[in-house]
């Protein structure tokens, strides 16, 4: 029912700790799901991602998660949802992961409301690293959206505030899992391995290019 379209997925950090990195994630996505606990309604850390979310004007899908357990409080919880963003009764979906309810309304959602992504893709490189994580075989993965450009394998890049050069090794796309390509265009959300070992190579809010 969905071919063609194709989704990139970004989770971002619950702890306000992170805020910073979620609000690179938010910057580097045209939508989000908030998903709020139809048992215990909206939590602090929630809200403050929302906050962010609505800074960067996001669409937002609200999800109501455990509707099967008995102790959910729907009605409360939706009021609840609807005094944060402004949304219509109707907007919010109802799910139980547990059971696999409202999955498909969700996915069908995600595909009718969130906007296609903007950018040139003959433009020059411009892509922004949102975050990283460290694997212990092939060094710093890079996770990075792309605004304008396109970036290959084999590319010579470089990030501007460090200025070090690297070679795009592995380039690919995230969904579910790292999917690697051959060239990530702009409007995906992808991935880099250049074989760096260091951590504080790679900054969070940093500019990816090419050195040409």
């Amino acid at each position: 029912e969905w071919k063609g379209v194709e989704c990139n997925l970004i989770d971002t950090p619950g702890h306000v700790d992170f805020q910073y990195e979620v609000s690179r994630s938010l910057a580097s996505v045209e939508g989000a799901v908030l998903v709020v606990d139809a048992t215990q309604g909206i939590e602090a850390q929630t809200l403050a991602n929302v906050y962010l979310a609505l800074e960067h004007d996001l669409e937002i899908i609200p999800v109501m998660n455990k509707i099967d357990l008995p102790h959910a409080n729907p009605e409360v919880v939706a009021d609840e949802i609807i005094d944060l963003i402004g949304c219509k009764r109707e907007d919010i979906l109802s799910a139980s992961a547990k059971e696999g309810k409202g999955i498909a309304e969700i996915l069908q959602a995600v595909v009718e409301r969130i906007p296609s992504p903007k950018g040139e893709a003959n433009a020059p490189l411009q892509a922004m690293i949102f975050d990283s994580v460290f694997n212990s075989f092939r060094g710093i993965e890079i996770y990075f959206r792309v605004f304008n450009g396109s970036i290959k394998k084999g590319d010579k890049v470089k990030f501007i505030s460090t200025g070090q050069e690297y070679n795009a090794d592995e380039i690919g796309v995230l969904k579910l899992d790292k999917h690697p390509r051959t060239e990530v265009t702009a409007g995906n959300v992808g991935y880099l391995i250049s074989g760096i070992k260091v951590a504080s190579e790679v900054h969070v809010g940093d500019t990816i290019t090419t050195v040409n």
